[in-house]
């Protein structure tokens, strides 16, 4: 039962003076280090170890609530989308601003390919629209210092390439977009209720498929333990988890109902542990991925929490609140087996 699980004290990561709308780690680098990434509505993104939660950086330059920041595999750049109507895109060892891409509304979203050095960004946001970003083509750039006291701000925006994929299709704000293991396909949640695959040959979706309730977090789950494994498309949506195939798009592994509104969630294949956050309470709830059972309730949060992820490693697990915290938990690695 839940209640025999001992208190588990997380590490907790302060810096933040508002709520925490997503984290994400970055893949393994060197010496089995990774890092993490936190967007907030305090408009500074921060950069921390991953595996300490120390602080390394704080990129400042937006004007606007940071709703979604992602690291790219190899950890040497960040991407940042935000409310002031901006994705940049960030050298996470100087935090210089690398470019600024404009857009004409909210950006919600934004997600680099799965490799390293990547050339490319997607954005998404109030617009409705899904862009991609060719960050080789540029004509100037926008930087400022992680550590500085104020934001740069008389750099100009830089003159990045880019296209739209499948215009008018989407139904709602774009709320998150997946790289796939495939570099061709892209994954998209949207306040629509819909998740779309889209091949960026065709630039046409390839499968849609809809949601019970407003879509809280989709995001890729997958561990290096299990390099060629392609992950597992995690969706919270209403008062469900959806669990779908990273390799092939569309295909449903498992749905798993709640009793509560799911604002995100977090799956760990290698030991089939499934992380939720709530939208009505302020406790990360754990559970067996075969059997639903509910294993353990964290508790330390003040706030719902909207992002869960796993590191890398699968050793730990974060999760990040409306209370502006972003906490680590020891994460079960008693190997249960693959559930799939």
């Amino acid at each position: 039962m839940a209640s025999d699980i001992p208190k588990v004290v997380p590490l907790t990561c302060h810096g933040h003076s508002r709520p925490v709308p997503h984290i994400n780690f970055s893949s393994t680098v060197e010496d089995d280090q990774y890092y993490l990434i936190s967007a907030c509505k305090d408009n500074n993104p921060m950069l921390r170890d991953g595996i300490t939660g120390d602080w390394i950086g704080t990129f400042l330059g937006h004007k606007g609530a940071v709703w979604q920041a992602r690291l790219s595999t190899d950890a040497n750049l960040a991407a940042t989308a935000a409310a002031d109507f901006s994705a940049k895109i960030w050298d996470t060892h100087t935090g210089e601003c690398k470019h600024t891409l404009q857009h004409s509304h909210i950006c919600r979203a934004v997600a680099f390919p799965i490799q390293p050095s990547p050339q490319v960004v997607a954005t998404g946001g109030f617009e409705k629209k899904l862009r991609i970003f060719d960050l080789t083509r540029s004509g100037g750039s926008n930087s400022s210092s992680p550590t500085s006291a104020t934001p740069n701000t008389d750099a100009s925006p830089s003159a990045v390439t880019s296209y739209e994929i499948g215009p008018g299709v989407h139904g709602g704000t774009i709320k998150s977009i997946v790289w796939n293991q495939d570099y061709n396909i892209l994954t998209t949640a949207a306040e629509d209720r819909k998740i779309r695959w889209w091949d960026l040959r065709s630039r046409h979706p390839v499968v849609e498929y809809s949601v019970e309730g407003t879509i809280g977090s989709c995001e890729l789950n997958s561990l290096a333990v299990r390099p060629n494994d392609a992950g597992i498309l995690t969706v919270a949506a209403g008062r469900s988890v959806y669990l779908f195939d990273g390799l092939s798009p569309g295909r449903l592994l498992k749905k798993i109902d709640f009793r509560y509104e799911v604002a995100s969630a977090a799956v760990n294949n290698e030991t089939s542990r499934l992380v939720t956050g709530s939208a009505e309470d302020t406790w990360a709830r754990v559970y067996d991925v075969r059997t639903e059972e509910e294993l353990e309730v964290q508790k330390g949060h003040h706030g719902p929490i909207w992002s869960v992820s796993f590191s890398p490693d699968g050793k730990l697990y974060g999760t990040g609140s409306e209370d502006g915290t972003i906490k680590l938990w020891k994460a079960c690695r008693e190997p249960y087996g693959l559930w799939r």
